[in-house]
């Protein structure tokens, strides 16, 4: 066995993989800590000292894959990413680059690319884009139209909040949230109490239609990227046994037909 092959072999058992998540895990909540006076006076040193240490691991272990996997590295997204941390995590944080010191926490990402089915989410949410940026469209058409009635309709009753289409976009966009939608309307209704039909309308158009059709394009896409589970290949193989000793009776019916016909 080669080097290269050594490592590889290490790299992908699960106790490296294990332990490159859980430094990950150790990582973030240390720099979540550094967030805190009151733990950076009393144990800020160690804290300093763990994500030194950590950081040290992810630079070594980023090594060790460019070793193993040489160009078949730079194929995989996923390692792209992984550098891409590594890389800004090493840029010194002074100076001009000192804004670079918050973006420590991005290190929290590489749980993603270490834990498999976190993958696969991610990879399902990437295969669906294309159809979440149609519903997107979609929902930014309708917000658009609405804000053109909204700001025909109730600029004169409540100005501050439709009196030009920014801020009926704006206003819009909020409501769309549930975010104090109901004062909104109780004042736009309090000079026209027709106004609850538009705002009703509104929010089942853009809230729950179009939130139901991103859960319907995400699971979509999940089911489509997802592998079928331990228990549906089961199944499947029980299936298959129960076909095959059922042709197996097929043919010994025919066989015991056949035979009293040839005895006469």
């Amino acid at each position: 066995m080669s080097g290269q092959e050594r490592v590889r072999a290490i790299l992908e058992s699960r106790l490296v993989q294990r332990a490159v998540i859980l430094v990950i895990v150790v990582n973030a909540i240390t720099i979540g800590c550094e967030t805190s006076a009151y733990l950076m006076q009393r144990a800020g040193g160690l804290l300093h000292a763990i994500d030194r240490v950590a950081l040290a691991v992810f630079t070594v272990e980023l090594a060790a894959r460019l070793y193993a996997y040489r160009r078949a590295f730079f194929k995989d997204p996923w390692n792209w990413f992984d550098a891409i941390i590594v890389v800004v995590a090493l840029i010194p944080a002074s100076g001009p680059t000192s804004v670079l010191r918050a973006l420590r926490i991005l290190r929290a990402l590489r749980l993603v690319s270490a834990v498999p089915s976190m993958r696969r989410v991610v990879g399902a949410l990437l295969a669906a884009v294309p159809g979440m940026a149609s519903i997107i469209g979609l929902l930014v058409l309708m917000i658009y139209i609405a804000a053109v009635i909204a700001t025909k309709l109730f600029g004169d009753i409540v100005p501050e909040r439709f009196d030009e289409l920014p801020r009926s976009l704006f206003t819009l966009f909020q409501i769309m949230t549930g975010d104090d939608w109901g004062n909104v309307a109780q004042e736009v209704m309090e000079e026209k109490p027709w106004a609850w039909l538009f705002f009703i309308v509104y929010i089942l158009m853009s809230t729950f239609v179009a939130l139901n059709l991103f859960i319907a394009v995400v699971v979509n896409a999940m089911n489509e990227e997802g592998e079928a589970p331990p228990e549906l290949e089961s199944v499947k193989q029980e299936l298959a046994a129960v076909n095959a000793k059922l042709d197996q009776l097929l043919v010994r019916e025919r066989q015991e037909e056949l035979h009293p016909a040839a005895d006469r």
